[in-house]
């Protein structure tokens, strides 16, 4: 297995593997808008996306979104995407996913990342502090709905 940066070559794959986590996510499927996406992250170096490679073939993929700590003054990462097809799920695919992530953070002499997910996320709420990472309820977590 290998995991590394996604290329341009990658988005055809990487969007049929997008649009299937979009769909676990209640999503209407939509390869052509996922690949548009995508794409625009990558063109305008908004995101960073390292997938998971085994034999030529995508089978995870994770998305970070760089921000910034004012009270830290310095970058933090948020990984908002994190997906494994469920054919290779329990192979420690996920692990070396965020691992690359921590790496990236490192690189970058990020703070550190930031993630959330749902309560109701039993694989991920396991995952999450098996690798390190601890829950913050510290605070509130609000959202403003844009009705446009």
């Amino acid at each position: 297995m290998e995991i590394k940066k996604i290329t341009a070559q990658d988005l055809p794959q990487l969007s049929v593997l997008f649009d299937q986590y979009r769909i676990f996510y209640k999503n209407p499927s939509d390869v052509k808008g996922a690949e548009i996406f995508l794409k625009e992250r990558l063109l305008k170096g908004e995101s960073v996306i390292y997938v998971a490679v085994i034999d030529k073939e995508l089978v995870g993929f994770t998305q970070l979104y760089p921000q910034f700590s004012s009270a830290r003054m310095k970058r933090i990462w948020l990984l908002n995407d994190l997906y494994v097809l469920p054919s290779w799920r329990n192979k420690g695919i996920s692990k070396k996913l965020i691992d690359a992530a921590k790496q990236l953070a490192k690189l970058t002499n990020a703070a550190g990342i930031l993630l959330e997910t749902e309560k109701e996320n039993k694989i991920g709420n396991q995952l999450y502090p098996s690798s390190g990472f601890g829950l913050y309820d510290k605070t509130n977590f609000y959202f403003w709905d844009n009705p446009e």
